[in-house]
């Protein structure tokens, strides 16, 4: 049996644009990426903490060292740059394994620096 765990977290980013007319998805500076094992087009499930919208997209990367995170197509809706979102991806893990799995996570700061880092 395998059971469907939290894989990659970042939370706390601080939206940095919006662009509706791009054709969806977020994208995210791929250093953040890479820390976490996000792939891109990867399916994400986001929050906003500033508004409770909560929505699936997928993952591009943003140019490395940007600290761009952009909310494109549709979910520009859902939040303006300011905000913030937790960001997440999951992973099937066979059940032997799920007791001891480490999900990769970081905490952003004001400015999208990572503050803190756990299961790296």
């Amino acid at each position: 049996m395998q059971v469907q765990l939290l894989k990659s977290k970042i939370h706390r980013a601080r939206v940095t644009a919006s662009n509706v007319d791009y054709e969806g998805s977020l994208a995210i500076d791929q250093d953040l990426m890479d820390r976490v094992g996000l792939f891109p087009y990867e399916k994400i499930l986001c929050g906003n903490m500033s508004n409770g919208e909560r929505f699936e997209t997928y993952a591009i990367p943003a140019p490395r060292g940007s600290r761009a995170i952009v909310l494109n197509g549709a979910t520009a809706h859902l939040g303006k740059p300011g905000d913030r979102l937790t960001i997440m991806s999951y992973t099937w893990v066979d059940k032997l394994k799920a007791r001891k799995w480490k999900p990769r996570v970081v905490v952003l700061g004001a400015q999208n620096e990572i503050v803190d880092a756990r299961g790296l």
